[in-house]
């Protein structure tokens, strides 16, 4: 029986977002253990900023995509399940797969606004994007937090994700793994 699939594009912004996502949760972990002095001890200020720029380059870029992966969500919709889903497995799926949304599109809008807030520049590459709001210490502060806080949700909710999707290949061997596969 022939595996119902998401569209090519779906699959190839799941798989690019997630590399994405797994690179800036390790630099943001980097961040939160060794402070802003500490990494500049360990990699210089030149090496410092690299980090920063391209966290929060590689951050806007997640919104971007993450904004077309849900207009392919909503237009492409998703493949159905072959194997059919226990009532507890659809509804742990659909949970998580709706905080993963919610949380990929809010992190790097909290990062933005926070390092606005913070008075740093907001960076594309090379580009100096707007800060979309003003210069606030203790509002810059907050949003770093709750940004923090939005990455240990990330990365709880990409364990219980890639968890499960595990669970479906090595215990149940059903299909649905291969509805996001790149490969056969």
């Amino acid at each position: 029986m022939e595996t119902a699939r998401y569209a090519l594009v779906q699959r190839l912004l799941h798989w690019l977002i997630a590399l994405l996502v797994l690179a800036l949760l390790g630099v943001g972990m980097i961040f939160a253990f060794m402070g802003f002095d500490g990494i500049q001890q360990t990699f210089g200020k030149g090496g410092a900023n690299v980090l920063y720029t391209y966290h929060k380059t590689f951050g806007i870029l997640v919104l971007g995509l993450m904004v077309l992966r849900l207009g392919f969500r909503l237009i492409l919709g998703a493949p159905p399940y072959r194997a059919p889903l226990t009532g507890l497995e659809l509804a742990a799926s659909r949970a998580v797969h709706g905080l993963l949304y919610a949380a990929l599109l809010v992190m790097p809008v909290l990062g933005w606004l926070a390092t606005a807030a913070a008075d740093y520049p907001v960076q594309f590459f090379d580009m100096r994007l707007p800060g979309l709001i003003g210069k606030d210490k203790a509002l810059g502060e907050t949003l770093f937090a709750l940004h923090s806080l939005v990455g240990w949700l990330i990365l709880g909710l990409v364990v219980v994700h890639v968890a499960g999707a595990l669970r479906h290949t090595l215990v149940k061997h059903d299909s649905v793994m291969a509805r996001m596969s790149l490969f056969r």
